[in-house]
């Protein structure tokens, strides 16, 4: 199956765009440049959007402006507009559970605690959603957590999580027309094909929360 839907998770606001957070908004980001598209507030989908044709495909990109535990408002309003399936999207976020630098592709399973995730499940009734996992690492204490993912990454690591970032980018073609196999193998392991050429700096947005 084909993916119709692409959605970068983080918040919106200066104060948030470099922080580990937003690594999600940071791929859309670069995506969105790598094509260039622009993307723009669309009141009616709750956030900033492009559309453009990737592999052969019409596919929406979106970055949630609800903030991150209303990401969920978001991405129903725009999949039930268009008839879009829950395994026809893709969610592009943030993992805790894996270091800067790795990255991985999943369908379904559970939020594990992710707010965006989480209210993506609840909004669109299902968790049949794909996922990519960018690496933020831990911060070795539950209690930090929050504190972690609101903060700014180190260089190495922040080189580190963009190295990932972009595998997965150069995988899009594969991604979007369903060869999720191929995808994995690309996102999963080795390096890029070549130097990142783009570099994901966070676009402006508007101010929030976690």
């Amino acid at each position: 199956m084909t993916l119709k839907l692409l959605v970068g998770l983080g918040n919106p606001g200066p104060e948030y765009d470099a922080t580990r957070h937003n690594a999600g908004f940071w791929w859309i980001d670069a995506l969105a440049r790598q094509h260039g598209a622009m993307l723009v507030p669309e009141k009616g989908f709750f956030g900033n959007a492009a559309r453009l044709r990737i592999g052969g495909q019409q596919v929406w990109l979106l970055q949630p402006m609800t903030f991150m535990n209303r990401s969920g408002q978001a991405v129903a309003a725009l999949a039930r507009f268009y008839k879009i399936a829950p395994q026809e999207i893709l969610v592009v976020h943030d993992e805790l559970d894996l270091l800067p630098g790795q990255a991985k592709l999943k369908r379904g399973g559970s939020h594990a605690g992710h707010n965006g995730l989480k209210d993506i499940q609840a909004q669109l009734g299902s968790p049949d959603f794909w996922r990519l996992r960018l690496g933020i690492g831990h911060p070795g204490v539950k209690s930090e957590v929050v504190h972690w993912v609101l903060r700014k990454p180190p260089a190495a690591e922040r080189d580190a999580i963009e190295a990932a970032s972009e595998r997965a980018l150069q995988a899009v073609d594969e991604l979007v027309t369903g060869q999720m196999e191929q995808a994995m193998r690309r996102i999963h392991g080795g390096k890029p094909d070549a130097p990142a050429a783009r570099k994901l700096a966070p676009a402006a947005t508007q101010p929030g929360e976690s």
